[in-house]
């Protein structure tokens, strides 16, 4: 009598069942009837020519030969995948939409580089791009509001995301060049850190840097601000407002950044930037080929 040779649903049913050991669960999560799964598992221990279980009415254990097939087929499975997405990944077939969660100093930082090197591999991908506060795009990964985001990485990083490092950003303290002078006067004095008003992000990577600064140095300064977003953060500076704490990168690029000084001595722990997608998501084709990338 010929057989019918092995496939990859069967050995996926195998698996299923070798790690259920109850073929009522197996057949109720697999989608398919107890009576069919008991065929399958026959026909591939008649082409194995041993049991892959002993079965009773109330008991299914695996048989040595069963336990020697799970490696086999688990490799046989995973390359099976491995090859289908390959092929569906491929470059001339690979379409859809890209949507991409970063701040607005990150869009013309790290994002042309991104983009550039995405799109000459993969042009038929439409991008939108979502611009906003850094401390918002875990939650818009999340919530499936961006399929990525370039962002900081949080210090608690959720087991539900995927994160891949691109950058270290350093943090600095500043200060208006042209100071009011209440400030002057606190900023000759050692500087007062106390008593010197501190404009800081209200929330994110950013915020904790702030506070395990403010602790190190056994300070509790006034708050002056709280800012969504890093880039409000060196023009309130600029203007007087107070002192800040923001990423190197966004001092940099911010058109008051003359307006502004550093104070060199003070180390602030960098933030690590990177790309975050959910950990649930990032084997689909448009996610998993952007982040081969690197």
């Amino acid at each position: 009598m010929q057989h019918k040779p092995m496939n990859i649903k069967n050995l996926q049913l195998f698996i299923h069942l070798s790690d259920s050991l109850s073929f009522h669960h197996t057949a109720q999560s697999m989608h398919i009837s107890p009576s069919a799964l008991s065929r399958v598992i026959q026909r591939l221990e008649q082409e194995l020519g041993q049991s892959l279980f002993n079965r009773d009415n109330r008991h299914v254990e695996l048989t040595m030969a069963g336990k020697k097939l799970i490696p086999v087929a688990t490799t046989i499975i995973a390359n099976w995948l491995s090859l289908k997405t390959e092929l569906n990944s491929d470059s001339s077939i690979l379409q859809g939409k890209l949507k991409i969660f970063c701040s607005v100093t990150a869009s013309y930082t790290h994002l042309p580089a991104i983009l550039t090197a995405f799109r000459q591999r993969y042009p038929q991908i439409e991008i939108q791009l979502l611009t906003g506060d850094s401390a918002l795009a875990i939650d818009k990964v999340l919530t499936d509001e961006a399929d990525v985001a370039i962002t900081a990485k949080p210090e608690q990083l959720s087991t539900k995301l995927t994160y891949i490092e691109l950058d270290h950003i350093p943090m600095s303290v500043i200060s208006p060049i042209i100071a009011p002078p209440a400030i002057q006067q606190l900023l000759d004095q050692g500087p007062n850190w106390q008593a010197l008003p501190f404009i800081i992000a209200e929330s994110g990577p950013a915020r904790s840097r702030a506070n395990s600064w403010f602790k190190q140095k056994k300070i509790s300064p006034p708050i002056y601000a709280q800012i969504s977003g890093h880039e409000a953060i060196v023009s309130m500076v600029a203007l007087g407002c107070g002192i800040g704490i923001a990423p190197d990168v966004v001092i940099n690029n911010s058109p008051m950044s003359d307006k502004v000084q550093r104070f060199p001595a003070e180390l602030i722990t960098p933030l690590s930037l990177g790309l975050c997608c959910k950990q649930s998501r990032h084997q689909e084709n448009i996610l998993k080929a952007l982040l081969q990338l690197f």
